[in-house]
């Protein structure tokens, strides 16, 4: 009689590896591997043997970067979603889409359960289990942090020598990172103190300090259609761009965030962020709204990009609302459409020209010279309506005070 079947989400690191033994030994079953690639630039082969010597049965490793950047972070990038201002939600718009495609996979293998390795304290385990319930409501979720006896590093470490399973990790340094295309994270060791300064030569893996960057600015000019980046300077393809993007942008410093955030599970945590390409595309991209929409939608998506923000990070991507509110963003976004010039400079991105065939700037109504098109008597009446409600309110104020004043007398 074949064994029941549970896959894991799998990346190779001390954790998953572990847990392929530990699911074997007590829920004694079958277990298919899945590493979902959001351009890690994963090593099939050598994964897949990792995972079968630590016991797997079979093991996918899906390439899913061209997906993750065309229905992950483009939507988000139009929503102009920023986490708690400052957090680009690298790993938050990543985790749907890993959740979406270990569901497929589960579905195919007729697994009876789904397997994660987060710990009990972070936020992905809400990420995946919120993805896999409104995906696969009727699979079992598995969390091995909130069953297993073990309890420390320690502990895990010498579970896996026991079992001759080799693992990478260093006890000199073991920062705990999360990467993709998009961005790099970094927490733990000395960080975990918000009062030490990072050491960002040493931290960063990606991207130069703005200490190190060059001494000459680096000019980049990106095209959008109805929000999307098309182009970066003579480059196309959504993969393409952003690699190119991520090199010039990193070269020059551009895309470090040191931040101390709210976890959805209740505590503060402090991470250091390389997300360069992204960077500069949030930058351009706002320019270009700003150039390009009404003043109304404008505020009003600005209320829309806070909430935006707070589903995609709570790991609520497929509930109702963000999908409500992207269908919003996209409406919003059918004429922000042009051409930002930017300019990169030691860890900092300024504008250097924007230009759009729907823009809603008029050179010659905001002139503060000789115009033909506004006449500035109108703007005696627009502050008399503007101003009554101040004008009764002080007026209300003055009244009372005087008649105060009378009766005190």
């Amino acid at each position: 009689m074949s064994k029941e079947r549970i896959l894991l989400a799998y990346s190779g690191g001390l954790d998953t590896s572990v847990i392929i033994p530990w699911l074997k030994e007590h829920y004694d079953c079958d277990v298919i591997a899945c590493c979902g690639d959001v351009g890690v630039g994963v090593d099939a082969d050598e994964l897949t043997a990792k995972a079968l010597n630590c016991g797997a049965e079979k093991c996918y490793v899906e390439d899913l970067t061209e997906e993750y950047i065309r229905d992950f972070i483009y939507p988000t990038l139009k929503a102009q979603a920023v986490y708690e201002r400052s957090y680009l939600l690298g790993t938050s718009t990543a985790r749907p889409l890993i959740a979406k495609k270990l569901v497929e996979i589960a579905r195919k293998e007729k697994c009876m359960a789904i397997c994660h390795g987060c710990t009990g304290k972070g936020n992905d385990q809400v990420r995946f289990e919120l993805a896999f319930k409104a995906l696969a409501p009727d699979l079992k979720i598995i969390a091995p942090w909130r069953e297993w006896e073990i309890r420390s590093r320690e502990e895990e470490l010498a579970y896996a020598e026991a079992r001759g399973i080799p693992v990478p990790v260093s006890k000199e340094e073991n920062y705990s990172r999360d990467r993709n295309i998009w961005h790099l994270s970094h927490e733990g060791m000395d960080l975990e103190n918000p009062g030490n300064e990072a050491d960002y030569p040493k931290l960063l893996q990606t991207m130069k300090t703005p200490e190190e960057a060059p001494d000459k600015a680096t000019y980049v000019t990106i095209t959008f259609k109805e929000g999307i980046p098309v182009q970066v300077d003579n480059v196309t393809g959504d993969l393409e761009m952003l690699t190119y993007l991520n090199s010039l942008a990193a070269e020059n410093g551009v895309g470090i965030e040191d931040l101390i955030e709210n976890r959805l599970v209740g505590m503060k945590s402090r991470g250091v962020y390389e997300t360069p390409g992204g960077t500069v595309y949030y930058k351009a991209h706002r320019w270009l709204e700003q150039l390009c929409l009404e003043k109304d939608t404008m505020h009003f998506k600005d209320h829309v990009s806070l909430r935006y923000a707070e589903l995609v990070y709570n790991g609520q991507w497929f509930h109702p609302l963000r999908e409500a509110l992207a269908a919003f963003v996209d409406e919003t976004q059918k004429t922000v459409n042009g051409t930002v010039k930017v300019k990169l400079y030691k860890g900092n991105v300024f504008p250097a020209g924007v230009s759009s065939p729907t823009s809603l700037y008029d050179e010659e109504i905001a002139s503060f010279g000789e115009d033909n098109v506004y006449d500035q008597k109108d703007a005696e009446g627009f502050i008399n309506l503007f101003g009554l409600p101040t004008k009764v309110y002080a007026g209300m104020k003055q009244k009372n005070a005087a008649a105060d004043s009378g009766s005190a007398e």
